[in-house]
This record gives C-alpha cells, sequence and structure tokens, in this order.
C-alpha cells in the first residue's frame, strides 16, 4: 500500500507555485535581464571600439574632423582624440566585465556611457553625425543596464 504523499510530481506545472504563473513570469523576467545584460554588454564593446577608433583618428590626423570657429567648447582636436581613445579603452574593459555579469561592470557600465555622451556632446561640432550615432549607443545602453537587475554571478553564456 503506498501513502498518500508518497507520489511526488516534479514535471512541469508541479511544485509550490504551480498554477500561479510564478515560475514562468520568474524565467521570462531572468531571459529578459539576460539578454538586455548581453545587450549592454555588446554595445559597450562597440561603442568602446569606435571610441578607440575615433581617438586614434583625432591623434593621428587632425584634418578628418571638421573644425567650427564659434563654438563654446573649444579644445584641441589632439586632446579630443586622448579623451575618446581612454574612455574607448575603459568601456570594452567594463563591457568584457559585463560578459561576467559582474556588479562593478553594470555601475561602471552605466558611469562609461554616461561619460561617453557627455564627450559626444561636447565634440559635436567635429563630428557630428558620428557624435549622434555614438549618443545612441551609449543611451541604449544606459537604458539596457538599468532597466533590469540580475541576482546569480553565473556569466551571460554559462
Amino acid at each position: 500500500m503506498t501513502a498518500p504523499h508518497a507520489h511526488h510530481n516534479t514535471g512541469p506545472g508541479s511544485g509550490p507555485g504551480a498554477g500561479t504563473g510564478t515560475t514562468r513570469e520568474h524565467t521570462t523576467k531572468d531571459l529578459w535581464a539576460t539578454g538586455l545584460t548581453a545587450f549592454a554588454a555588446v554595445m559597450l564593446l562597440l561603442t568602446g571600439v569606435l571610441d578607440i577608433f575615433r581617438g586614434i583618428m583625432g591623434i593621428a590626423r587632425d584634418d578628418v574632423f571638421l573644425a567650427t570657429r564659434s563654438y563654446v567648447f573649444q579644445f584641441s582636436l589632439t586632446g579630443w582624440g586622448w579623451v575618446h581613445l581612454i574612455l574607448g579603452a575603459v568601456a570594452v574593459i567594463v563591457g568584457l566585465g559585463l560578459m561576467k555579469v559582474s556588479t562593478w561592470a553594470r555601475a561602471a557600465g552605466v558611469v562609461i556611457a554616461a561619460l561617453i555622451i557627455i564627450a559626444n556632446f561636447l565634440s559635436l561640432p567635429y563630428y557630428p553625425v558620428w557624435s549622434i550615432v555614438m549618443i545612441a549607443l551609449a543611451a541604449f545602453t544606459i537604458w539596457a543596464l538599468c532597466v533590469v537587475r540580475k541576482e546569480g554571478n553565473q556569466g551571460l553564456f554559462d
């Protein structure tokens, strides 16, 4: 004779959250968190690499950029090249940290993306279309890092 409580059903739809949808909602939220973190990591890596190239262009050849005379924020293009090169290198490092879902990388990603937005806003007159594209990429990165919270230590691809 079998006891009434001896039968255990461990398949889908069983367990403490059965019928309530909490398991499915939790899984969907985890998928969104993982997806948005991966999106932010790739966007930050892309933004970093593009900023590195922009920095190299500014350092190597000032004549690649448009120079305006009556802009409030006038800086040396070589100086801007170094700013973009450093921001790009840090963005790549933080993007790699986001691939491991590190808490420090999430916070640093928001800060670096914000600095990239500021740097590109200040360099709008030198290369306007490129600056707007970089601002948009950095803004999407900030959104993706702030919209969800992912707990746990596993990497994105584990």
